[in-house]
Parts: structure tokens; sequence; C-alpha cells
């Protein structure tokens, strides 16, 4: 039989993610089939996957930095004289401390300045320090399918001193000062490291239930099952008084239309040119990079890159490095 010969003259050009940040910030009205109009408006702020103070970035990852970008949504909002309240959506089970506790005073400065309205509207998950920031708003409103809570305060540590040996791998740390290498995960800690860690801990979790007692005012803080880091239902969540009410996010919507006196207003999002919105549940991708060699996932091999202390509801530690869902 002839021999068939084929030739391909194709070219194939690899697409990789383009950056987030592509330009700046535009209003984006929703549904997609209205048309812009003058008038008053509701803005929508999406916070959405892990809340840490770092720039996502290599093979895997999306999105951009969710503290930066929380602060520039804030301020596009501040500078629009026809928006009349905001809901600010989340859907994340927390993140860093200082992430969190930044966001949450940008926010409170944010009411302050602009005397906005503010819902917070809680999806799948508002828990650690998305719930922090949670209570910054005037109102928090929680699907009625919403894990919430999550008031408490992580530090994974680990010891791989005999994973490590396995690979006739030993630790050789060169230091001057005792507690340097404290939490590291060469070797095994006593006592005194853990109670200093746990000081730390105990701390920022005191910081913690502070800001629930300012924010929800109602809540019994005294009751310790409130602050033990145990996550609740939303009905659970209404009882305890961490929330207002149960609904959805047009309820939120339809509440800041009414808290802003605005009952027609439209709705919009800010995301970048290249970021689309098409419904009031479009998201920026928040996506940390998956930057483990191994073929599975072992928590504590990557700790170099991992953040400290968490407000986070986390029933799976390689979630620190992984997807912020």
């Amino acid at each position: 039989m002839p021999e068939l010969h084929v030739e391909s003259q194709a070219h194939v050009t690899p697409e990789m993610p383009s950056p987030g940040n592509s330009g700046p910030l535009h209003e984006i009205v929703v549904p997609e089939c209205e048309e812009p109009r003058e008038g008053p408006v509701i803005a929508v702020v999406d916070v959405d996957g892990l809340l840490l103070n770092t720039d996502f970035a290599g093979l895997g990852s999306a999105g951009e930095n969710p503290v930066s970008l929380f602060r520039e949504r804030l301020d596009a909002i501040a500078c629009n004289p026809c928006v009349r309240g905001v809901v600010l959506r989340i859907n994340s089970p927390g993140g860093g401390v200082t992430a969190t506790d930044i966001m949450w005073h940008d926010l409170t400065v944010f009411k302050q300045r602009t005397h906005l309205p503010v819902v917070a509207c809680l999806l799948d998950v508002g828990a650690g320090g998305a719930y922090y920031l949670a209570t910054a708003a005037d109102q928090i409103v929680a699907h009625p399918t919403t894990i919430t809570g999550g008031i408490g305060v992580i530090l994974n540590t680990y010891n791989l001193q005999d994973a490590l040996q396995q690979f006739n791998v030993l630790a050789a740390p060169i230091k001057s000062g005792d507690k340097i290498d404290l939490a590291s995960p060469t070797k095994a800690m006593d006592a005194q490291q853990k109670k200093l860690l746990q000081s730390m801990a105990d701390e920022f979790h005191d910081r913690f239930r502070d800001i629930v007692a300012r924010g929800r005012p109602e809540a019994n803080i005294d009751d310790k099952t409130l602050l033990d880091g145990r996550v609740f239902t939303a009905s659970e969540a209404l009882n305890r008084k961490l929330i207002d009410t149960i609904g959805y996010l047009d309820d939120a919507v339809q509440m800041a239309r009414q808290m802003g006196h605005a009952h027609h207003a439209q709705v919009v999002l800010y995301h970048r040119s290249r970021d689309w919105a098409r419904s009031p549940y479009s998201t920026t991708p928040n996506i940390p990079a998956g930057i483990s060699t191994l073929p599975i996932s072992l928590p504590g091999y990557d700790r170099s890159r991992l953040p400290g202390f968490l407000y986070m509801w986390e029933p799976e530690p390689t979630m620190e490095k992984m997807s912020g869902k």
C-alpha cells in the first residue's frame, strides 16, 4: 500500500493567564442586558477564596492580592457619588490574621468616610477572618445553607524531623538567639516554645473576640461555645445573633436599596476590563499557586510559603496553599 504523508504547519501559541492587575477597575452594570443609566447604584463587592496579603503568582494560580483589590474597590466606590449602598458578598473560609484585620479596618474607615450602608451577604462559607470582616457591616445576611462562625485562631506547625531523615536530610542551623527558629518543622517543639506560640494565638483570639463584641453587641460573647472556633449553620448563627437574617443575595441587595433610600438602584460590580461580570455572583479568581513539586499534597513540606497565624476555618490543613475555596 502507498505510504501516506501528512504535514502539519499549524502554529500553536501557548496562552498564559494574564496578570490580574491589567488596568483600572470598571463599573459593570448587572444583569448584562441592562443599559447603564444615570441614577443611584448599589455596589456589590466580591470577597472570595483565601484572604492573604500577597500577590498570587505561578503555575496554576489566578487572581490578585485580595487585600489590595478590596481597598481599590472601596476607593473606587467612595469616588462615585451615585453609590447609595454596598453589598459585601463573601464566600471565604478566612485567611491571615493581619490580612483580614487590614480589610476590616479599611471597611470601617470606608463607612466612616462615606456614611454608606454596608450589607454583608454570606454565601457557601463566611467563617474565620471572613466573618471577622463581616462584623464591620451594618447588617449580615446569610444564605440558608451558609457555614459561618469559626471564631478562633490557628497556626499550623509540623514536625518533619523523621520524614527528612528518610531522605538523609539533617538540619544544621547556625543561629544566635535560642528562639529564632521557633516552630521550625525540622525539630520537635518543647513545652516552653509551645507556650510562647500559644500566648500569641490567645492574644489574636482576644482581638477576634473584641471585634465580635463591637460589631455584634447582641451576641453572647461570654458563651464559650461561641468562641471556641466551631462553625454554625445559618439558623444556629441567627439564634446566636451572629447574623441578622437568613436570605439570598437578592435580599441583601434589596436591603441595601432600602437603607440607601434608592429602591430602584441598579446593581454594579467593580472588575478589571478582562474580568467581566455578567451577574451579581460573578467573582474575581482568587487561587494561590499550587507550588508543591510532590505528586501528593503533604502539609508542611512547603512551610516557607505558608502564612502564619490564621483566622480561618480549616478542616484540612493543605487549604493554606491550595484553592481558596
